[in-house]
C-alpha cells in the first residue's frame, strides 16, 4: 500500500479561460478509515464540463469548490480497507471522491459495480451521469415523437452522442453538431445520424437550414454560442429545449456581457412559438435512474447505441485534460485512469 495520497487542488479561481496555474499537485499521507469507514483506491476520474462552473465563486445549483480544495468529480474506486458492514476489500463502487488518488467513505452514495457486467470505466460515461442526463433530459423535456426532426450540439461527445442515438431509437430524426471532420464522420458513419454538420464550416447556418428542412421540433442544448444563434430561427412552434448545458460561455468572465441583448427576440418567440425552454440538472430525475440502466443496457447490447471514451492515464494529466475539454479537444467521453484496475 502506497504511503501518500496525490491530490489535485484548486489553486486560484480561472479569470477567463483556466490555466495550469489554477490547478496545484499535492501529496498527502494515506488516510486511514475509522469505524464505519472504507478507504477507497481511485481509479477512473471522470472529467466534466460542469467542473468548470465549480471553480467560480457565483451562486450556481451547487456549491463550488473553495481555494485549497480537492477538485470534485465522478470516480470509480475499489475498495482497499473497509471497516463498514456493507463493503467488503475489493469490492468495486461508483462514487463522487474527486481528483485523488485515495480518499475516506462512510458508504454514503456509494453504488456497487459488477466488474464483469461492463468496462469499469462506462459507469462514467454511457451508463453512468453523462447518459442518464441525456436519457432523462431528452425523454423527460425533449419528448421526441416518431417523425420529428431531433438536433443536439456536441454531438461526439458522452452526452450528446447517447441523445442523437435515443432520439432515433425513439423513431425521430436525429441531426448532429460536432466540430471537425474526424468528428462529424464518427457521428454519422459510427452513431449512425442522419445527418451532422460541423460548427467550424464558413456556412455552418446554411448547411443546418439544409439539414432541417421541416425545421426544428427539439433541440439539445449543451453548447449555446453561435451554435444556438443558427438553431433558435428554426425552432418550430412548440418545440422542445432541454438545456443541458453552455460551454462556449462557460470561460466568460463573471458578469462580463457575451454580446448584445437579445433577450426581447428570444422571449417574443417563446412566447408567439410557445416554445418550452427548460433548464434541468439530472439528479432532479433520480427516480428514472432504475429505468435507465436497464434500457440503456439493453440497448447497449443490441447495437442500437455505441460509445466512444477519450481515457488519458495519469491524475498528474489531469489539468491539462480538463482545460482541453472545455477546448473541444477531447474526442468522447474523457476519463483520466489513476490507477490499474488490478
Amino acid at each position: 500500500m502506497p504511503s501518500g495520497n496525490t491530490q489535485v487542488r484548486l489553486a486560484s479561481r480561472p479569470m477567463g479561460k483556466p490555466t495550469p496555474e489554477n490547478f496545484e499537485i499535492t501529496q498527502t499521507s494515506l488516510p486511514e478509515p475509522g469505524e464505519g469507514q472504507l478507504l477507497l483506491k481511485i481509479l477512473y476520474l471522470s472529467l466534466d464540463p460542469y467542473m468548470r462552473g465549480r471553480m467560480n465563486a457565483t451562486k450556481s445549483y451547487a456549491k463550488p469548490v473553495e481555494i485549497g480544495d480537492v477538485m470534485e468529480g465522478g470516480t470509480v474506486a475499489r475498495v482497499v480497507r473497509s471497516r463498514h458492514p456493507d463493503f467488503a476489500e475489493g469490492d468495486v463502487v461508483l462514487s463522487h471522491s474527486g481528483w485523488q488518488s485515495y480518499a475516506l467513505s462512510d458508504g454514503a452514495g456509494l453504488r456497487k459495480l459488477d466488474p464483469q457486467a461492463a468496462p469499469l470505466s462506462t459507469a462514467l460515461g454511457i451508463l453512468g451521469m453523462p447518459g442518464f442526463t441525456a436519457y432523462s433530459g431528452l425523454l423527460t423535456i425533449g419528448r421526441p415523437k416518431a417523425g420529428e426532426t431531433v438536433v443536439v450540439a456536441a454531438a461526439s461527445g458522452a452526452v450528446g452522442s447517447a441523445v442523437g442515438q435515443i432520439a432515433r431509437i425513439k423513431g425521430a430524426r436525429a441531426v448532429g453538431i460536432a466540430g471537425g471532420a474526424e468528428k462529424c464522420a464518427f457521428v454519422r458513419d459510427e452513431l449512425g445520424f442522419d445527418a451532422v454538420i460541423d460548427h467550424r464550416a464558413s456556412d455552418f447556418a446554411a448547411q443546418l437550414v439544409a439539414a432541417c428542412p421541416g425545421g426544428i421540433d427539439v433541440y439539445f442544448e449543451n453548447v449555446g454560442g453561435h451554435v444556438w444563434d443558427a438553431v433558435f430561427p428554426l425552432l418550430n412552434d412548440f418545440a422542445r429545449v432541454p438545456v443541458c448545458g453552455l460551454i462556449a460561455q462557460y470561460n466568460s468572465r463573471p458578469g462580463e456581457p457575451t454580446g448584445a441583448d437579445r433577450l426581447p427576440l428570444v422571449m417574443r418567440d417563446v412566447l408567439s412559438k410557445s416554445l418550452n425552454i427548460r433548464g434541468f440538472i439530472q439528479r432532479e430525475f433520480a427516480d428514472q435512474r432504475p429505468d435507465f440502466y436497464r434500457a440503456m443496457a439493453g440497448w447497449i447490447s443490441s447495437g442500437e447505441v455505441r460509445y466512444r471514451e477519450d481515457i488519458v492515464d495519469g491524475l498528474e494529466n489531469a489539468p491539462a485534460a480538463f482545460i482541453g475539454l472545455l477546448e473541444g479537444r477531447n474526442f468522447g467521453k474523457l476519463v483520466i485512469r489513476v490507477a490499474a484496475e488490478n
